[in-house]
């Protein structure tokens, strides 16, 4: 027998009331992109790896697929053809990732301070910032040796320098997240209750 439109609604309502933040946020995503900005060190890659596998969606991380086009390291790319030629390429890349089919990307340092990638990202993917303070990108961009930005004999000035520059440009994305020496599920709970509320203060949900 058919359900009447009361106990459709009613129905409705009670599905609504018993789906988990995790779904109610998949759900609302309904195939969008999220573009993870912010710092080097700041873990958007082991953060938007996490968060892609609870979310059933791909992850890309755009400067693997740099270096994948170039053929070469970023590092290389960097010594042999300059800043500007990375960034032009990093744009190209990025524009391509946000073709439509949802998934999570995490993006360099450099990529959302620049004017048409950070438009691109805008218009295609949903941005979230992975905010970390100074003394944790130290610490973690320290056990590494692949930054080309930081390969000068004061890091700490440079790191300063960038926050500098780059933070108020972060700022601009739409969902803001405090990087921090937790448990990673941590964090990506706290991703799940901001997408949540980002659609619940009217965002747009994909119709598709």
């Amino acid at each position: 027998m058919q359900k009447s439109e009361p106990n459709r609604k009613r129905s409705a309502k009670r599905a609504s009331v018993n789906e988990s933040l995790e779904a109610r946020v998949a759900r609302r995503l309904r195939g969008q992109t999220v573009a993870m900005v912010g710092m080097m060190g700041a873990g958007k890659s082991s953060i938007g790896r996490r968060l892609a596998a609870r979310l059933g969606l791909p992850f890309v991380d755009a400067d693997a697929e740099i270096e994948q086009a170039a053929n070469a390291t970023i590092s290389e790319i960097f010594e042999q053809h300059g800043e500007d030629y990375f960034r032009d390429g990093e744009r190209r890349v990025i524009q391509r990732l946000l073709d439509g089919t949802p998934k999570i990307i995490a993006t360099g340092g450099g990529a959302f301070i620049q004017p048409e990638t950070r438009e691109a990202i805008r218009d295609g993917a949903i941005s979230l910032w992975l905010k970390a303070d100074r003394d944790l990108i130290l610490s973690r961009v320290r056990r590494r040796s692949n930054r080309p930005l930081l390969k000068a004999d004061d890091p700490e000035t440079v790191v300063d320098r960038l926050i500098a520059e780059r933070y108020p440009v972060y700022a601009e994305a739409d969902i803001h997240i405090q990087s921090r020496d937790v448990a990673h599920e941590v964090v990506i709970d706290e991703i799940f209750v901001a997408l949540d509320n980002h659609f619940g203060a009217g965002q747009r949900e994909n119709p598709s």
